[in-house]
């Protein structure tokens, strides 16, 4: 007799589907489903999501008035511990 064997189904976007679960638990299920359902139908503002290549819902227009990062605030890194001291300035962090 053959049985079959189930197989753990991988959610396509597990990132999102966990960030997903964590709104609806803070928020309310009504609510974020409703702003899910608005961003599929293609109003922008309520959801957009994008991992492993798949989105979902509608991305917001660019906008104009956007706050640009300099080389100053792009090329840093994280260092655990770090107090921000040496932001703004051309040293690097000492911890």
């Amino acid at each position: 007799m053959d049985m079959r064997v189930l197989q753990a189904v991988v959610h396509p976007m597990p990132e999102v589907a966990a960030f997903v679960a964590n709104l609806k638990a803070a928020f309310g299920e009504a609510e974020i489903d409703e702003a899910i359902r608005r961003g599929k139908a293609g109003e922008p503002g309520f959801f957009y999501a994008a991992e492993n290549g798949r989105s979902v819902g509608t991305a917001s227009p660019p906008s104009a008035a956007g706050w640009p990062a300099g080389d100053g605030v792009r090329n840093r890194a994280y260092c655990h511990g770090c107090d921000g001291s040496c932001v703004g300035r051309e040293v690097t962090c000492q911890r």
